[in-house]
């Protein structure tokens, strides 16, 4: 009797990548001439947002700029940013969070299971907590269901990685 082989479908960011991508940020705000004297800050709280709080919207965008930069330099996804709406702060300031998409939402997980099913391959696709577990007895099925999910993974809006191949 063959063995199933399998993987899984996760969304996950390397912690300490983050941290050291948000220090070079800060490090660039406190260098750069444009940005030096603004009062601007990055700040990474407990693993769930990076709020950026500078003088006026072009700073902002620049400063995001910034961040994307080294996110990519770090093998981080940009997708792992999710931008709530710029808000004003204190002192004439303005401030926007970006929250962190870790793991997989149900709904997400619903429409790769979708997918899956829909590419009509010999696989069986099952939702376990925040990731995604797909099996099949064909290595090939298997590797042709990742070529699939990247291919969407616009559609998804969320980074992808595949662990545990098996």
């Amino acid at each position: 009797m063959a063995k199933d082989c399998s993987f899984d479908v996760v969304s996950e960011f390397d912690r300490q990548e983050l941290v050291n991508a948000v220090d070079q940020v800060k490090r660039d705000v406190a260098s750069r001439f444009d940005l030096k004297d603004s009062g601007s800050s990055v700040e990474l709280e407990a693993d769930k947002t990076i709020t950026i709080t500078t003088s006026d919207d072009m700073k902002l965008r620049n400063i995001y700029d910034i961040l994307q930069s080294k996110l990519v330099k770090r093998n981080l996804s940009v997708r792992i940013l999710d931008p709530q709406p710029v808000e004003n702060a204190l002192g004439g300031k303005v401030r926007q969070v970006y929250k962190l998409r870790k793991g997989l939402s149900q709904e997400l997980a619903k429409k790769i299971v979708a997918d899956i099913k829909d590419s009509k391959k010999k696989v069986q696709a099952s939702i376990q907590g925040d990731q995604v577990r797909v099996s099949g007895k064909d290595k090939d099925d298997l590797q042709e269901i990742i070529r699939l999910l990247r291919s969407n993974e616009e559609k998804y809006d969320y980074p992808l990685q595949f662990t545990n191949y098996r």
